[in-house]
């Protein structure tokens, strides 16, 4: 992450060419360390958190996440980037996908472990997509998704983290909040969908999205 004067009190960079992490301000995960530690310090943008009130847009996860990120470019005025999540129940069609924040609000863990208690499959996914906007209205959205599989089960482990306690993932015995901070990183969904975006702008000869956007170490005042 490039070393540029800050905003202190709005955490904005004062420099514009910079890419902005929008999350709704009413969700108070706070991922963005995590975010720049899995992309590391080879990734050639430097990223400032935002705290951006966003419409409730219904629909699938992709036009969602599609949404968002256009609405968040438009008040950031800006390149952006906007994760968001979902925990997909197959027995249950998908959902509760792109919802679960407001069943996990309501039911808690337990609650989302009896939604299948009439099922057989108990089989789920979680999905995290990070949407990435160039700023400019007329270029497409770019979806950067994650997945990992697993089961619903009765919830287990630390309960300071969402969902976690109810989500075993494939081949492991332990629950998203049983595993150990340092093996759930290589695992969970986020960090699959980091990697691919970590992917799309390393790898070599790639087009990269943010065309204008002045790169670490290029442009006035860059680190």
């Amino acid at each position: 992450v490039g070393a540029k004067e800050k905003d202190t009190q709005c955490g904005c960079v004062s420099e514009s060419r910079n890419l902005q992490t929008g999350r709704d301000k009413r969700d108070g995960t706070k991922s963005h360390p995590y975010v720049v530690q899995i992309l590391g310090e080879k990734f050639p943008c430097s990223l400032v958190p935002q705290k951006i009130d966003l419409p409730e847009y219904q629909g699938e996860p992709d036009d969602i996440s599609i949404q968002k990120c256009r609405e968040a470019a438009r008040q950031v005025q800006g390149p952006v980037l906007v994760e968001d999540t979902c925990l997909c129940f197959n027995a249950l069609g998908g959902l509760p996908g792109p919802y679960i924040k407001w069943f996990l609000e309501k039911l808690k863990p337990e609650g989302l472990y009896q939604l299948l208690a009439g099922f057989e499959d108990k089989s789920a996914y979680a999905l995290c997509t990070f949407a990435l906007s160039t700023g400019r209205p007329e270029d497409p959205v770019q979806l950067f998704k994650g997945q990992t599989f697993g089961q619903i089960v009765e919830p287990r482990g630390c309960r300071d983290f969402g969902w976690d306690p109810c989500f075993q993932p494939d081949g492991y015995e332990q629950t998203y909040a049983e595993l150990p901070k340092a093996v759930k990183n290589t695992i969970s969904h986020r960090f699959r969908a980091l990697r691919e975006l970590q992917n799309y702008f390393l790898q070599p000869g790639s087009q990269r999205v943010l065309e204008g956007v002045p790169q670490l170490g290029e442009g006035e005042g860059a680190a």
